[in-house]
């Protein structure tokens, strides 16, 4: 159901992008709603922020594990059925977070609270790529980044008046009421946007063939892994915040939240810049470009870190590397999906997985530090950052020398 240009209806163009963003932005408004509730969860479980961090840990590997398994689901039976599931699967994790009697249950019920939420993240993309031509994926991608993006801004504050007005708890029944709606705009809006494919195999091993078909693409694993490298910095980020701003900075909840937001908000005009700039440049150059920039401000995160220079500096350079990020994922991803239609759903599901599994990986790795220190932090992000680096250098270089190769 490609959405043709001659024959394009522009208001059910922009519901369906509404509702797809905000499918997008249940995972991470799941992180940052209750990132400011992380002390008043330690006090009631009587345990440390690091401790808390295992419940960030067990979102990513749920969410990495289920987008991997709704991928070759969605090419079998289509988009809409197996989201609505996931979606009451996650309504029904919401709950069960709200009453959680001990960090151990908190743990369970957000990996399947991230298994709800990895139906939107899968959908969405596969979505875009079966209704959007190709060229028009990226800048489709960033408008799904706007929505998502206001996620991480309105999350922390929503979430630090919820906590202080109500406590922890609240957050996760105003998740379950958010997810509610997601259910009955998914049913009232979203079309169905592919013909199922009945003859997908959903044994493991089939599945897994696939899978690995997709992954050994010379593009899709360039583009995959170095957009993966970059979630993992960004979630990286993500997890050390609150030890870093509540804990090195002292920071109150609320201002925490009012900060995370503001550096949240530099993801989002990122995203909406690309798309400027998705007019006058290719993709891929914009993409090299922005991988050269960021691995500089990782360096001078890492001096600034290692020569303790203070708050300012720190605020400063993470904002520049979120705002681009805010380039890097729209535009890995569109050049992912780019060689894939008819598998769409299982190329979505697989970039999603990496993500997750990078930024599962990189969190728990910055929960092994409990040092006042933002060092760790800032390795992380440059390692990060220069490895996806390397692999778009890399395959830049091999499409040049194919480009070469042919014109002799």
């Amino acid at each position: 159901m490609h959405l043709k240009s001659g024959e394009r209806n522009k208001k059910q163009e922009y519901i369906i992008l509404l509702v797809l963003g905000t499918l997008i932005a249940l995972g991470p408004f799941s992180i940052d709603a209750y990132l400011p509730g992380f002390e008043s969860i330690a006090e009631d479980f009587k345990t440390s922020i690091s401790q808390i961090g295992l419940t960030l840990t067990s979102y990513f590997i749920g969410i990495s594990i289920g987008q991997l398994a709704y991928g070759p689901i969605m090419d079998k039976f289509g988009r809409k059925k197996p989201l609505l599931i996931g979606l009451v699967i996650y309504l029904l994790s919401a709950l069960s977070c709200m009453y959680s009697p001990n960090l151990e249950w908190l743990i369970v019920s957000r990996f399947f609270l991230a298994v709800g939420a990895a139906a939107g993240m899968v959908a969405a993309k596969a979505i875009v790529r079966d209704i959007f031509p190709v060229h028009e994926v990226a800048g489709a991608i960033s408008v799904l980044m706007l929505i998502m993006g206001g996620a991480p801004i309105i999350a922390p504050t929503v979430g630090s008046f919820i906590i202080d007005s109500f406590g922890w708890e609240m957050i996760f029944l105003f998740l379950a009421i958010f997810c509610l709606l997601m259910i009955i705009s998914v049913t009232k809006f979203l079309p169905e946007s592919i013909v199922p494919d009945k003859l997908v195999d959903l044994k493991p091993k089939q599945v897994a063939i696939k899978y690995y078909g997709i992954l050994t693409h010379q593009k899709f694993w360039s583009f995959a892994m170095a957009g993966s490298f970059t979630i993992g910095a960004m979630f990286a980020y993500i997890s050390d915040a609150p030890k870093l701003f509540m804990g090195n900075f002292d920071l109150s909840q609320k201002e925490f939240g009012i900060l995370f937001g503001i550096n949240a908000g530099g993801l989002i005009l990122g995203s909406q810049i690309n798309r400027l700039f998705l007019r006058k440049f290719t993709t891929l150059q914009i993409t090299l470009f922005n991988s050269v920039l960021l691995v500089i401000l990782a360096s001078l995160f890492l001096i600034n870190s290692l020569l303790e220079l203070g708050f300012l500096p720190t605020v400063i350079l993470l904002f520049l590397m979120l705002f681009l990020l805010g380039f890097q994922n729209p535009n890995t991803t569109a050049l992912s999906l780019e060689p894939f239609e008819k598998k769409a759903g299982r190329a979505s599901a697989l970039i999603g997985s990496l993500k997750m599994i990078l930024g599962a990986l990189t969190s728990f790795m910055v929960s092994l530090f409990h040092t006042s220190s933002s060092v760790p932090l800032a390795v992380i992000l440059l390692s990060c950052l220069f490895i996806s680096f390397m692999l778009l250098f890399r395959f830049s270089n091999k499409e040049k020398r194919s480009l070469s190769l042919s014109e002799a």
